[in-house]
């Protein structure tokens, strides 16, 4: 039998143990595997987070910043 659970599903003493917010739950022979998922990181929706209070800012306005910004670290 296998499942997945959201880490924090997890009494404490287990919760802290884990690195990973899900994990799957493996039962094999009457023993219980914890078996951390490792997702790949979304570099996309962190970069999207992190403008995320700049709402009004379009592609287009960020370039000019960017540029402007080179244009004083000359």
């Amino acid at each position: 039998m296998e499942m997945v659970l959201n880490a924090n599903t997890l009494p404490e003493p287990l919760f802290r143990l884990i690195r990973t917010e899900k994990l799957r739950v493996r039962e094999t022979g009457g023993e219980i595997r914890l078996i951390p998922i490792e997702e790949p990181i979304d570099y996309i929706k962190e970069l999207r987070g992190s403008l995320s209070e700049y709402p009004e800012m379009s592609v287009d306005n960020f370039l000019a910043r960017k540029h402007a910004d080179k244009g004083l670290d000359k």
